[in-house]
């Protein structure tokens, strides 16, 4: 009897997890309204607004359901996301994961000092290097969840970094480890870093 249950339950579980995958072509579908801001394919062609292009499932779905339970604030998307099932996202999230995201060009006068900051740190700040969690070229680490960088607009990085760094943006966990590691960066830290990130590939 405990074995049947058992398999009854592993097989509720194991449909439960198939349905919540996300399915790249139904999302394109349902991307009509995020393409305004984010480009059709999400590459967005406003600074200010993130390319969604190539990040990793797992970190878009994560945002998706804290923008819409408003733990992330982001009042450009107010209500845009409250008539949207789980499965909906979660096929969102992975239309756009199957994308390419665009390069842009880093500011050669930022390079330097930007490419230190991502790949050393301010190790004597106890800041580790950004390479630890995005990866070296800032693909990111799609399984733990870790966003891709590498492209990303640079305003918007600024932007995201001194949200941070301001406590304007608190939806990086209890172990606040963005919190943490933007609080050490100055105005033209984040300037350089993100500048580098833009050109980064």
């Amino acid at each position: 009897m405990n074995k049947v249950f058992v398999s009854l339950l592993l097989t509720l579980c194991l449909n439960g997890l198939a349905q919540a995958a996300g399915d790249a072509q139904a999302g394109q579908g349902k991307v009509a309204v995020c393409g305004a801001c984010h480009g059709v394919d999400g590459n967005s062609p406003a600074p200010n607004f993130p390319k969604l292009a190539g990040q990793g499932e797992r970190y878009l779905l994560k945002q998706l359901h804290d923008i819409k339970s408003g733990e992330r604030q982001v009042v450009e998307m107010t209500g845009l996301l409250s008539n949207l099932s789980d499965q909906d996202m979660a096929d969102i999230a992975a239309y756009f994961a199957s994308q390419k995201m665009s390069v842009g060009a880093a500011d050669p006068k930022l390079v330097e000092r930007g490419e230190a900051l991502f790949r050393g740190g301010k190790l004597e700040e106890g800041m580790p290097a950004c390479t630890g969690c995005h990866s070296p070229n800032g693909a990111g680490i799609a399984a733990a969840g870790y966003p891709h960088l590498g492209g990303q607009h640079a305003q918007y990085v600024a932007k995201q970094l001194t949200d941070f760094r301001e406590g304007n943006r608190t939806n990086d966990g209890d172990a606040m480890i963005m919190r943490s590691i933007a609080a050490k960066l100055s105005n033209k830290d984040i300037e350089a870093v993100s500048s580098y990130i833009q050109g980064l590939h």
